[in-house]
């Protein structure tokens, strides 16, 4: 059996512009990768052709779809529930169901490492970021619980937990406070497959533009942190997701 990763995040695009160098190395290694997305995307400023927010929504998750082909996703998805998972109201939803529907997909899943946001809310500070590693963080714990959720199927406890974190800040916004990075992934040998699959987010073309000189300064590296791991260890310096993961 591969070993597996998980992905959790909050809008289509997050895949790509967070952590699309962890992906695609990992798929280049025969990691077996998902990723699971928790709105359709339906608030930002950028909406190409669409009319309404139904409409964006069809098209991103078409742009999702294409980009995960492109960084070698084995499995994606939506968890996206109208009344609970809407595009910047994360923060409003059931922290506890939320957190259910994770641990859910992480007991089936069953991966060896989860990765998702850190609580800062990434280089934007986007509060559905924030929302996202704190349902994800509590969902990694309590997938090996027996006292939590346990009609959700057979417990499964994954071996390690990073959040994406950074050495740079974007101009001209509001600094997150990152954690200290535990990992740097050289991602230049895919790069380029990066940079392919956020174009495939073709309604984000101005984000893209905007943003392309940053990549092309600091994109060659990747920072994440080591959050959590079933062996007590100290912190320590890596360039590889997967040292000390066993299948």
């Amino acid at each position: 059996m591969p070993i597996r990763l998980l992905c959790v995040i909050a809008h289509p695009d997050d895949e790509c512009f967070a952590f699309g160098g962890a992906l695609a190395l990992a798929a280049n290694r025969g990691v077996e990768t998902s990723i699971l997305c928790l709105t359709e995307g339906t608030a930002g400023s950028y909406r190409g052709t669409a009319k309404n927010d139904h409409e964006l929504g069809q098209l991103r998750r078409a742009e999702f779809a294409a980009s995960c082909d492109i960084l070698g996703v084995h499995h994606h998805e939506f968890l996206n529930d109208p009344d609970l998972y809407q595009d910047g109201k994360l923060e409003f939803a059931v922290f506890s169901e939320m957190a259910a529907k994770i641990v859910a997909r992480i007991r089936g899943i069953k991966p060896h490492v989860v990765v998702t946001f850190g609580a800062d809310g990434g280089q934007n500070t986007h509060a559905d970021h924030t929302t996202v590693s704190a349902a994800t963080t509590a969902a990694f714990h309590w997938s090996g619980s027996p006292k939590r959720f346990p009609a959700l199927g057979p417990l499964h406890t994954p071996q390690r937990l990073f959040h994406v974190t950074t050495d740079f800040f974007l101009p001209g916004r509001l600094h997150p406070l990152p954690a200290p990075w535990t990992l740097t992934l050289d991602i230049r040998s895919v790069f380029a497959r990066k940079q392919r699959a956020f174009a495939a987010h073709t309604t984000q073309a101005p984000l893209m533009e905007q943003t392309r000189p940053i990549f092309e300064q600091h994109g060659q590296q990747e920072r994440y942190a080591l959050v959590a791991s079933t062996v007590p260890q100290p912190a320590t310096q890596s360039t590889d997701m997967f040292e000390g993961v066993a299948e």
